[in-house]
């Protein structure tokens, strides 16, 4: 059994075959994702896992050189969650963000039902 870190199977499989500049979606429970991107799905009931809790366990094994989120997210409380783990952050309309998630590797959907909790994360290297 592993001692730490991730421990959802999908998840870590994912998460190990990322490279650099590969995207993955972090979503809240309404992200709609197009029928060709794998989903993780941790979503058990509205609210749980929280968006905030998933993407900061994430961003523990991944490096990120930036993201992309919804312009709608501006001052609201998912703003400043992506911005405390993301950064630089790029904003786009909300349904832009959406077409960009068909380019992701994976979507990990989340419970969250906070509105445009949602970040397109883009891999880095940590050299």
């Amino acid at each position: 059994m592993k001692k730490s870190g991730l421990l959802n199977p999908a998840l870590v499989h994912a998460v190990a075959r990322l490279g650099h500049t590969d995207t993955f979606v972090v979503a809240d429970c309404g992200l709609p994702v197009p029928h060709d991107v794998e989903i993780i799905d941790l979503s058990v009931v509205f609210g749980i896992p929280r968006f905030r809790d998933v993407l900061d366990a994430i961003l523990i094994e991944v490096v990120s050189e930036g993201g992309i989120a919804a312009e709608e997210v501006r001052g609201r409380r998912a703003d400043q969650w992506i911005t405390d783990q993301v950064s630089p952050v790029e904003y786009v309309p909300h349904e832009e963000l959406k077409k960009l998630v068909a380019d992701a590797s994976f979507v990990v959907r989340t419970g969250e039902t906070t509105s445009y909790a949602n970040v397109i994360v883009r891999c880095g290297v940590p050299f």
